[in-house]
C-alpha cells in the first residue's frame, strides 16, 4: 500500500500524476504535496487518478480540502482519467457535481 506522486510544472499549470492507494496512511502525503499547489493564484492543478485503483474517504477528504483550497485562492482543481472504482466514490457522495472531474472513466465492468 504505497503511493507515488510526481508532479509536472507547465506554465500556470501544475500536472500531478498519482500511481497506487490513497488511504489513511498515503493521504498526509498526497496532502502536503497538493495542498501548496492549490494556493498558487491562477493555477490549474491537474490531478492524473489513471494508475490509483483504490481510495478510501480520507482521500474523499484531501481533495475536498483541495478544492476548497482552490477556491479561497483563485486556483482550479480538476480530476482526470479516473478509474470506475474510484470515480463511485465521488459520484456516491455527490462530489461528482462539484470538483471538475473531466475525463474519460477507465476500468472493469463491475
Amino acid at each position: 500500500m504505497d503511493l507515488a506522486i510526481e508532479v509536472k510544472e507547465e506554465n500556470k499549470k501544475s500536472k500531478v500524476i498519482l500511481t497506487g492507494e490513497i488511504d489513511a496512511y498515503t493521504a498526509p502525503q498526497l496532502k502536503d504535496v497538493l495542498l501548496p499547489l492549490t494556493k498558487i493564484e491562477a493555477q490549474i492543478v491537474e490531478v492524473d487518478l489513471e494508475d490509483v485503483n483504490y481510495m478510501d474517504s480520507t482521500g474523499l477528504g484531501i481533495f475536498i480540502s483541495a478544492l476548497k483550497s482552490s477556491k479561497e485562492n483563485n486556483s482550479q482543481l480538476k480530476l482526470i482519467n479516473l478509474q470506475d472504482r474510484v470515480y463511485r466514490l465521488f459520484k456516491i457522495t455527490g462530489l461528482n457535481e462539484i470538483i471538475d472531474i473531466n475525463a474519460a472513466i477507465k476500468g472493469g465492468s463491475e
